[in-house]
């Protein structure tokens, strides 16, 4: 990956001028780089990342749905997958290798909607076979980003 990507990837606020005095690179050849990058959607948006247990919402859970799917013809998994990303409920939706086919994250007010969302709409969908939801009750670390304070051991060390 192209290390204007990288730093970007970590650190999305980072300037043009500051990216260039890490590269030793002229600061137009970076901007102009990245304007690239934006046009062919390479970079798609800049994001912030939130520590949600520090900004108390109320009624606001998330999930993690496995879903099993029987591949339909001339689409295989991407026609099925189409139909579920659309919702507005789903966060992310990856096909993966293994058990099941696709995972989902999906958001809700609270148990009971995602609840809902899968037994009246994902379940509800031609070609899924079955589905297992975990729901996220704790995030440690996501996307190389710690969600966790650790504090400091203060204790003295003993010798013998």
């Amino acid at each position: 990956m192209d290390e204007i990507l990288k730093i970007l990837e970590k650190d999305g606020r980072q300037t043009p001028e500051e990216i260039a005095a890490q590269l030793q690179l002229p600061v137009r050849q970076v901007a102009k780089k990245i304007a690239e990058y934006e046009k062919k959607k390479v970079i798609i948006r800049y994001k912030a990342v939130i520590n949600d247990e520090l900004v108390p919402q109320e009624g606001d859970a998330r999930a993690l749905i496995e879903v099993k799917v029987r591949p339909q013809k001339d689409k295989g998994f991407d026609g099925v997958a189409e139909k579920i990303y659309r919702f507005p409920e789903v966060v992310s939706c990856m096909l993966l290798s293994g058990t099941y086919d696709l995972l989902v994250e999906v958001t809700g007010n609270n148990i009971h909607s995602i609840s809902n969302f899968v037994s009246q709409k994902l379940s509800q969908i031609e070609n899924v076979q079955g589905t297992v939801t975990h729901f996220i009750l704790k995030k440690y670390k996501e996307n190389g980003d710690f969600f966790t304070v650790t504090s400091k051991d203060e204790r003295l060390p003993v010798s013998a």
